[in-house]
Order: structure tokens, then C-alpha cells, then sequence
């Protein structure tokens, strides 16, 4: 092992690479938490090649394995290429290879029975390797480590999800008579120590000095400037992220500074790709051709070429999602752009990391947005440079996630009572709804799957949805990539703009029901932009405080939303050219809320009639989702809200903020607990801006279903004084996150909800100011990824594929 690292050109391994090693061979999980490029990798694949090593002349031949979770199909794919090299000294005893939904059938009956270095991802564990347990008996039995990369990306829901199936995979391992040491990494994480023993359920020992030299990093702030042009209610329009974006990165490609811009969605990642290509045409005609964008819904063919192409040099740029975020090693990369603040400090920091890996200078750009929580962040720096990253927020025990896990635990394995205490105590409350359900039966001493369909399905661990929507193009029958099917609605509507590759298409119809969107080329003047409705009522109150005569509430809401319209807007400027309806199916969710609640004696104070009292509500709420992601671990995107003057349920002015996940995520909990810090940088934010009556940057929301109508900015303002003069201190949060509560105040059950004044609702494929349309998803997934194939001919022998 000594010689493949010094092979590698790595004499001295740094401190902490080796205190890591040392936690590791001697039993013990560890998580490494130190900066990019500060060679995590070599800290846990030292301890894996080891023991490998040590296997490798077991009697069975086949030794000692490890196991590789990365939350991108990208990372594993990279990370493979980085195991390779580094392993060619060892020879056969380290055998690596991909296990995802892009690696051919032939091969994976190879990998099972020969692989001892398998890499994948946790969609690929949860439906492929899991439920298929007996096929990959002696890989399990052999297990000796399991490496979590990225670790800090596993939050909120699904993180949650993640949690419970490395439990079940503890529970096999158990069964199989091995106990694997779990080995995580992350650039980015608070209280790693903390976060890790939640993700795993076990101990884990932290190591997080970093002694690793770093290059200079020089960071700008850059707030596109106001344009002539007026907008909705007649507000001034600043240039779009994407056009600074599009220029910045063509600057950079004519300098030969290799760059990735990093864009929220995948239709801004074309269209900065396609808007630099032209302007790198009419320049020199043999630039374009080293621009190109990457994104999630790409085919497998199409994303691996990318990649060989970013990581021989033949890209001089890159217009990329955050597929391409988690851990890539660019070698060489000069510079980041980031378009749009990418929703956490520790998104932030690990795109920036990704330029001057190899120890040299690197630039770092945050072209902030016309939106709110840009526009305060470039004003206010130390938000982003005198704070630590977030907390990472997941809640295993939530019984949405932890239902359809004891669900697929029972069906791999019969339940006993000795596996309740590792899936948590939230089992005993629901092992008798289960039961109740007729999804597990009870007999003699165990719970047993009672259906002929997977259990696995019942769990979708990224919230897709369902079956992605395939894009066909009409003419050809030729596919073109997929969108998961929760963003079908808001991307892939009849009308809507799509685009890939560089190339426009119209979407000619959507066909939910066979899930397929076709699609014809064509070059439209505009992007689309979905608009929709929402109604919310409220089932549960759990907590309730008052704050002064108002009122600040936790609970359980139920959230009906229905797209309805998309709007046409102009490229580059966002003008809207016009609204057409859409006719298109609710759909319901039943999630977790903070609202609050103020009286009319508040109102009078504030100087808030009757008539302006939507727009300052309206106006709040706009401003309180932007400013949420400084206090939990979210973006705008994650969460939606609504504002009501009279709410059938609270009967009162109400305004809601609510988790776009089923069940809840943890980020309408972390604002009830931080709402007096949280309200009050919402207040500060409304009242800096520079403009009359409210602009993107501090009240108007590029994904409201109203058109950004009523909105009153002063009214906001005097609003929010009045409601936090009320305030009590924020309650601290103690080593596990978690916070004591007041005496939770029951409600009735929910009632109809009639039109409200305003939705804000989450979606997973917005369509922004910037006329961007879909976000990226944490990753080109698997989650829909085939299930385990029927068993092929015997392979022969053990050759790496």
C-alpha cells in the first residue's frame, strides 16, 4: 500500500489524512471533514486498499470488500478513474467498478460476484442491491468498510430516506455475520461528528483539522446593474444572472482560463452555454466548439463524454448544474462563476472549491440575482464570509420516510423485535398502523411483507414523484432525456420551451399517464414560466407561542396545488409577451408548517387598512421565503408559502411558510425555532431596498402564482415591527439540534380552504427571473433505475470488465 501511495507521488501523507487511516484500521467510523482539494479520497482509500490487501488470498477468492455511496452518478464515475490509478500497483486485489443504472446488464453479474471495490449510490442500494441481498451474499458477508462521500449532501428528506436505508444495510450486514467501519467525507459540513451519527445510527469519531496547504482564493460579489426596462407593477429590471453569467464566461474562455459556471437549473446551464458559444463565435470561430453545458436528464453516453472531455482539457468552459458540484476533481480548473446564490454556505463553498485544486490561485464569482436573499448577501458579506456552513438537518424518525423502510427491511428480512431499536423508536407507533394497513402482517415473533409489488418502490428517497418523464422528439422517436415526474407540471407543459444540448425544442403534448413529453424542434423568442394556485389548510397545531397579541404556530398542514398558466418571456430581459391556460390535474401534499397570525388591534397599529392589507401580507411572505435559507438548511426552492387576510382555520391575517416534502423536512421547524432572528432579517431586508415600492430584490418572487399582485412594501415593513415587537428570544439548540417545545395547543381536523391571496409554493423544476426554468436536482439520479435483472449465465472468472 505504502508503494501505490508513494506511486501516486504522495511521499508524506498530511496529519490529518493520517489520523483518519489510523481511526479507521483500528475499527472505529470516522468522518473526514476538511476543505476541497485537501485529499480526503487518500484518507479513506488508504485503510480500504489496505485491507483489501490483506484479503486478497482468503480461501473463497474473492477477500475482503468495500462499498462507495456518491450522491452523483458524476462523482462515482470520477472517483473510479482516481481508484484505478491509484490501485495499479496493487494489481487484482483491488477490483473496482460502478454499480448504477447506466452500467450494462452483462457486467453486473461480474461485479457481484467478483468486484471487492464497488462504488454506486444510494438510490442503486435502496432498489437494486437491498431487495437483492442473496445475490450479493458474499460481497456482504466479505464487507468490511462503507465510504459515504459528500456527506453533508444527505438532508433534510432525503438524507432522512438515506439514514434508514444504511440501516437496513447495517441490519443485512448483521445478517451476513459482518459490521462494516462507515468511513465519511465532506469539505462542508457543521458539527460533522453530529450529522454523521445521525446519517449512520452509529459513533463516529471526527477528524477535522486540516493540514493541508491552500491556495489563495479570491472572492467577488456581483450584483448585475439596473437596466431601462420596467417591469411587473412598473419595477425597475437589473440584468439577469444569466446574461452576467453568459458574459463573465466568455471573458474568462477568450483569457484561456479554464471555468465552470454553475447554474441553478438546467435550462439556465443551456442557455449560458448557447449565449457564450455565440459570442465566442463571432470572435473565433474554434472557441465555441470548447464551450458546452451539463446537466442531470442528459443520457448516460452523453454525460460520460463530458466528462472526458472536461477532465482532458478539451472543454476550456463549462455551463453545469450541481450534477457536476459534489466532489469532481478538476485538476487545473482556474476559476468558478456561480450564478445565483446556490441556496447554503455549503453549496457555496464546495463550488468555489472546485477551482485551485492543485494548489494554485483560483477566482470564485456569486452573481447574485435579482431576488431578495442575492441582493442582501452582496450588501451584507459577512452573512456569507463571518458565518460557519449550516447545520446538516435530517430527521430519521420522521414517519413518512421510516414507514416504507420497515416496509422494505421486512421484505428483505422478516422484522424482529431486536431490529426496532435500530430503525428508532418511532417503530412502536408505527408497526400497528402498518399492520393496520394490511402492508405487514405479524406472525409468531416477526413482521412479515404482505404484498406481491417491491417494498422498495414504496420509498422515493429523492422525492421524484414517480416515473420520470421521458422527452421524445415527435419527429424521430428519438429520446432525449428525462425530467423527474413532480417537475413535470411546472417544465414540461404543453407549450413549454425545452432545452438540450444547445438545441430548442416545444413541448407538443404531455402524456402523464404514459409519462412521456414530445417534443419538436423550434427557436421561440422566449422562455416559458409555469404559474399556478394553492390552497392550505391547517390539520395539526403542535406548537403554539404567542408573540405579543399575535400568534407564532408549528403543525401540520395539508397544501392543494394546481398549475394553471404559463407565461412567454423574453429572452435576456424576462418581459412577459403573454399568458396561456393550462389544464392540468392538483396535486396534494401534506407537509409540515410555521405560520403566524396578527389582530386587529396590530393592524391599526401598524397603520395596515383594509385595503392594502393583501399586499403587505403578500409582501412579507415573499420576503421571509427568501431570507429563510440564511437560518435553515434550504433555498427558496425547497419551501413556499402563502399569505390570507382571513384564514377559515386561524380566522385571523395568517401568514404561512411550509417544506415542499411530504411529511416535512425540518426547515419550517428550524424557522419556528429561530423566527425572531429570521423576521427580523426579513424586516432589515424589505426596508434596505433602495427602491419605491418593491423590486426582485426585496419582495417580488420569481415563482408567484399571483403575478406579484397586491404587494405593499411599507406596509410589509411596518407589519413586521409591529408583529416582532412582541418577539421572544429565540430558543438555543442543543448538541443534537433539537429544541425543548412549549406545550403543544391542539386544533380540529383541517377545513376547505377557499382562494387565498397568494401562493409561493415550492417547486422542483422553477422557472426564475432569469429565464431559466428547471433547477438541477441533487443528482442525475437512479432512483427510477431498473431493478435487479434475472440472474445471467455464470460469469467467467474474475478479469476486471
Amino acid at each position: 500500500m505504502i508503494a501505490a501511495v508513494r506511486a501516486a507521488g504522495i511521499e508524506h501523507p498530511w496529519a490529518h489524512q493520517a489520523r483518519a487511516a489510523e481511526h479507521a484500521l483500528d475499527g472505529q467510523s470516522v468522518v473526514v471533514a476538511t476543505g476541497t482539494a485537501s485529499g480526503k479520497s487518500l484518507a479513506y482509500l488508504v485503510p480500504v486498499f489496505s485491507t483489501l490487501l490483506d484479503g486478497a488470498e482468503a480461501p473463497n477468492g474473492r477477500g475482503a470488500t468495500a462499498l462507495y455511496l456518491a450522491p452523483t452518478k458524476a462523482l462515482a464515475a470520477d472517483q473510479c478513474r482516481a481508484v484505478k490509478y491509484l490501485s495499479r500497483p496493487l494489481g487484482q486485489a483491488v477490483r473496482p467498478a460502478v454499480y448504477d443504472g447506466d452500467t450494462p446488464f452483462e457486467e453486473r453479474e461480474w461485479i457481484r460476484q467478483y468486484a471487492t471495490y464497488v462504488l454506486t449510490n444510494p438510490d442503486m442500494l435502496h432498489r437494486g442491491i437491498l431487495p437483492s441481498h442473496p445475490r450479493w451474499a458474499s460481497f456482504l458477508k466479505a464487507l468490511k468498510y462503507v465510504v459515504i462521500d459528500e456527506c453533508h449532501t444527505y438532508r433534510g428528506v432525503f438524507g432522512s430516506h438515506v439514514a434508514q436505508v444504511l440501516r437496513r444495510l447495517r441490519r443485512l450486514c448483521a445478517r451476513y455475520g459482518s459490521s462494516p467501519v462507515f468511513l465519511l467525507a465532506s469539505a462542508t459540513a457543521a458539527e460533522p461528528a453530529v450529522a454523521a451519527r445521525r446519517l449512520t445510527g452509529l459513533p463516529v469519531v471526527e477528524v477535522a483539522d486540516d493540514a493541508s496547504p491552500r491556495g489563495e482564493l479570491v472572492f467577488a460579489l456581483w450584483e448585475p446593474p439596473l437596466t431601462e426596462l420596467q417591469g411587473e407593477r412598473g419595477a425597475p429590471v437589473r440584468r439577469t444572472a444569466t446574461a452576467e453569467t453568459a458574459d463573465l464566461l466568455t471573458d474568462l474562455t477568450l483569457q484561456g482560463v479554464r471555468t465552470v459556471a454553475f447554474v441553478r437549473s438546467r435550462r439556465g446551464a443551456e442557455l449560458i452555454s448557447v449565449i457564450a458559444q455565440e459570442r465566442l463565435a463571432e470572435i473565433d470561430r474554434s472557441l465555441p466548439g470548447r464551450v458546452a453545458a451539463y446537466r442531470g436528464g442528459y443520457l448516460p453516453e452523453e454525460r460520460r463524454a463530458l466528462e472526458r472531455a472536461l477532465h482532458s482539457g478539451e472543454l476550456l468552459a463549462l455551463a453545469a448544474t450541481t450534477a457536476l458540484e459534489l466532489g469532481v476533481d478538476v485538476s487545473g480548473l482556474d476559476a468558478v462563476v456561480i450564478s445565483g446564490y446556490p441556496g447554503t454556505r455549503a453549496s457555496l463553498w464546495q463550488q468555489a472549491g472546485r477551482a485551485g485544486r492543485s494548489g494554485q490561485g483560483a477566482l470564485a464569482v456569486l452573481v447574485a440575482r435579482d431576488d431578495p436573499l442575492d441582493t442582501f448577501l452582496v450588501h451584507h458579506p459577512e452573512a456569507l464570509f463571518d458565518q460557519p456552513v449550516e447545520s446538516t438537518v435530517l430527521d430519521p424518525d420522521n414517519p413518512y420516510v421510516l414507514a416504507p423502510h420497515l416496509c422494505a427491511a421486512a421484505e428483505e428480512l422478516p422484522l424482529v423485535e431486536d431490529d426496532l431499536e435500530l430503525f428508532g423508536p418511532a417503530c412502536a407507533e408505527l408497526l400497528p398502523q402498518l399492520e393496520a394497513a394490511k402492508l405487514l402482517r405479524r406472525r409468531t415473533k416477526a413482521w412479515h411483507w404482505t404484498r406481491r409489488e417491491r417494498a422498495a418502490d414504496l420509498a422515493d428517497i429523492r422525492g421524484a414523484g414517480g416515473k420520470p418523464v421521458q422527452i421524445v422528439e415527435a419527429g424521430t422517436g428519438r429520446l432525449l432525456g428525462t425530467v423527474d415526474a413532480g417537475a413535470a407540471h411546472t417544465s414540461v407543459h404543453e407549450g413549454a420551451v425545452h432545452l438540450h444540448q444547445g438545441r430548442t425544442y416545444l413541448v407538443r403534448s404531455l402524456d402523464l399517464d404514459d409519462s412521456v413529453a414530445l417534443v419538436e424542434e423550434a427557436s421561440p423568442p422566449y422562455s416559458t414560466v409555469a404559474r399556478d394556485t394553492t390552497t392550505i389548510s391547517v390539520l395539526e397545531t403542535d406548537v403554539e407561542v404567542p408573540w405579543g397579541q399575535g400568534r407564532l404556530c408549528y403543525g401540520s398542514v395539508e397544501v392543494t396545488n394546481q398549475v394553471v398558466s404559463f407565461l412567454r418571456r423574453r429572452l435576456i430581459t424576462g418581459e412577459v409577451l403573454g399568458e396561456t391556460k393550462l389544464d392540468l390535474p392538483p396535486r396534494t401534499l401534506r407537509t409540515r408548517a410555521v405560520w403566524w397570525t396578527v389582530t386587529e388591534d396590530q393592524l391599526d397599529e401598524a397603520r395596515i387598512s383594509p385595503e392594502i392589507l393583501g399586499g403587505a401580507l403578500h409582501a412579507a411572505e415573499h420576503a421571509s421565503i427568501g431570507m429563510l435559507p440564511l437560518f435553515a438548511t434550504c433555498d427558496r426552492w425547497d419551501i413556499g408559502g402563502v399569505s390570507i387576510p382571513l384564514h377559515p382555520d386561524t380566522l385571523l391575517p395568517t401568514v404561512f411558510v411550509y417544506d415542499g416534502h411530504p411529511g416535512g423536512a425540518g426547515f419550517a421547524e428550524r424557522a419556528f425555532h429561530t423566527a425572531r432572528a429570521w423576521l427580523t432579517a426579513t424586516r432589515e431586508a424589505i426596508a434596505s431596498c433602495e427602491c419605491d415600492s418593491g423590486c426582485p430584490s426585496c419582495i417580488q418572487s420569481p415563482k408567484c402564482g399571483n403575478g406579484n399582485d397586491p404587494l405593499h412594501k411599507r406596509g410589509a415593513v411596518r407589519l413586521l415591527t409591529v408583529l416582532l415587537r412582541g418577539a421572544p428570544e429565540d430558543k438555543p439548540v442543543d448538541e443534537e439540534g433539537a429544541r425543548e417545545e412549549p406545550t403543544a395547543t391542539d386544533r380540529e381536523g383541517a377545513r376547505e380552504d377557499p382562494a387565498v391571496t397568494d401562493r409561493d409554493a415550492p417547486e422542483e423544476d422553477p422557472a426564475l427571473t432569469d429565464p431559466e426554468g428547471p433547477r438541477e436536482e441533487p443528482t442525475p439520479t437512479d432512483g427510477q433505475g431498473p431493478p435487479e435483472e434475472p440472474a445471467p449465465p455464470p460469469p467467467q472468472g474474475p478479469p476486471a470488465p
